[in-house]
This record gives structure tokens, sequence and C-alpha cells, in this order.
């Protein structure tokens, strides 16, 4: 009898002990697991971030492109008649023609030799026995840091007609008079050029710099042992190892180029008659100068958006080589 009423015991005891914490979080709420919790934790830091890249540049640009199929002057805006007025008349346009071939010259040119400059530099203050590493890094970095109006007060003394530019060159006896640099065509896209890979080449180089701290030093060593020379260790072992971020700077660079304002601006004015203008120089020239036309404007503006998606597109897939 009594060991009847002990069993009776445990047993009511067992019954009224509650199910354990994690069962009946479990029952209660099923669907909020670690995994999905952590997912949403992930989603919560994200969204503030996604809803500022949604409205200050996803919203504008389809409003961007609302206006481009717009016509008129100021505020007194209706659609055009067609609809891709803006566009058609860009292929007839002779000063937007001559603004995307100076872009393009500027492209061709500037951004491969930039590169090639960046990537020597970049392996040449990479080497652990040079002195003064530092100091050699930040004076290449440094031109980047500089302000546009400095820069370009610098560059119209030098290359003024009697500038240090021409006195040097007449001193050595290269010239024999002084060069128009900023006012004939050649001359002044050569001195934007030159302009670009001053201020840009240390840039480039730092991304180098940093893709060369991650590449194994076991197989440059390998390199060396086999007989290869400093210029055959660097091609053909080096590179390739730094391809992704020779794509992601080519990219970069193209973009940059291709929206290249400052210095078709400060340092000739788009001159001599828009020989020099960029694209968005003159984008900046339709939009708030010699009557302001907002939907032309917006539609340059999406050609450029264009240009730099279909590049960038050829960039990534030249530039994906998977096995």
């Amino acid at each position: 009898m009594a060991s009847d009423v002990k069993t009776r015991t445990k047993t009511s005891s067992r019954r009224r002990q509650p199910p354990p914490l994690d069962n009946y979080i479990g029952d209660r709420k099923p669907w909020l697991n670690n995994t999905r919790r952590r997912s949403l934790t992930g989603w919560g830091f994200l969204l503030p971030a996604a809803l500022l890249i949604l409205f200050m540049s996803f919203i504008p640009m389809a409003q961007a492109f609302v206006l481009s199929l717009q016509t008129g002057r100021g505020t007194r805006l209706e659609f055009a008649d067609p609809l891709w007025y803006n566009y058609q008349r860009l292929l007839s346009d002779d000063i937007f023609r001559l603004t995307l071939t100076n872009t393009f010259i500027y492209l061709i040119i500037q951004v491969p030799i930039m590169l090639a400059l960046a990537l020597v530099l970049a392996n040449l203050l990479n080497n652990p026995k040079l002195r003064f590493k530092a100091l050699w890094r930040t004076a290449i970095f440094l031109p980047c840091a500089v302000s546009l109006v400095s820069y370009s007060l610098v560059f119209r003394t030098l290359f003024a007609n009697d500038g240090f530019v021409n006195d040097m060159l007449m001193s050595i006896g290269a010239i024999g008079g002084p060069i128009n640099w900023l006012g004939q065509a050649e001359t002044a896209r050569f001195v934007i050029i030159l302009g670009l890979l001053w201020r840009w080449t240390g840039y480039n180089m730092v991304f180098y710099l940093a893709a060369l701290q991650n590449i194994d030093h076991s197989s440059i060593e390998a390199a060396r042992m086999d007989g290869a020379n400093a210029f055959q260790t660097f091609w053909y072992v080096t590179v390739p190892q730094l391809k992704p971020m020779i794509v992601l700077t080519a990219i970069l660079s193209i973009n940059g180029t291709l929206q290249m304002f400052d210095e078709s601006w400060a340092l000739t004015q788009g001159g001599p008659a828009h020989q020099t203008m960029s694209m968005a120089h003159y984008l900046y020239e339709v939009s708030f100068q010699k009557n302001p036309n907002f939907g032309y404007a917006a539609a340059i503006s999406y050609v450029i958006l264009m240009l730099v998606a279909i590049l960038s597109f050829i960039q990534m897939k030249v530039g994906d080589k998977r096995d």
C-alpha cells in the first residue's frame, strides 16, 4: 500500500514539472529559430542603408528617366512627341558627339597608362628592402588628396605661355618658341590626360599595394629558384594573382573617366571650342547654362549610365575566367 502511494506521488510530481524552455519556445514560435533570428538581425542592420540607397539613388534614377522623356525649359515641361525625342536629338547633336569622342580619347589613352604605372609603382614600393617606403607611398598617393582648385591652378600656371614648361623646353632647345598648351585641342587634351595621371595613379597604386600583401610569396620564391628574372616573375607570377584587383581598378577608372567633370571644367573650361569638353561637363552646361533643358540633360545622363553599365559588364566578363 505504501509503495503504491509513493509511486502515485512520483508520477504526479513528474506530471506537474513544466516542459523544457526550448520546447515551450519552439511550440509557441516555431518560426523564430536561431537561423531565422540571425537572418532578421542581419536584415535589421542592412535595412537603413538599403532604404537610403533606394531613396537617394534608385528613386532619383527613375525620376531622371521620366524627365529624359520630357521637353521644355525650366519647370515648363511636358512629355515629348515621340517620347524618345531627346535620345533621337543626341544623334544629331555635333557637340555631344564631340564630347563623346573626347571622353573616349581620355579613356583609351589615360586608363591603361595609369593602371600600368600604378601596378609598376606598387610592385617597386612593395620591396621589403626599400628604404623610406612610407615616405614614397605617401608622396605618390598625396596628389589625389589635393583639392581640385589648387592643382588646376598649378597646372594652368605650369602650362601657360610664359610658364615653367615652356621655359624649360626652350632652355634645352626642344622647342623654338612658347607653345599655347591650353589653346590648342591636341595639347589641351594632353594637359588633361597628364593631370588625370598625376592625380589618380597613386590612388590605384594603393589598391595594388593592398592586394600584394595577400600574394603567396612561396610562388615568387619558386619562380626565382626556377631561374625566372625579375620581369618574368612579375609578369607571369605576380600579375595573374592580382587579376581580381586589376579588374576592379579598371572598372572604377573607366567609370570615373566616363563621368569626368572636374578636369574639363577647371583646367580648360571645355575649350577651345568644346574640343576638350567631357560628356559630364556638357551635361552640366545643358542643365544649368545656356537655356537650361533638364529633359535633354537627363537623356545625356542616361547615355553615360548605359556606357558605364556596358563597359563594366564587358570588364567583368573578360576578367572572370573561372575554371
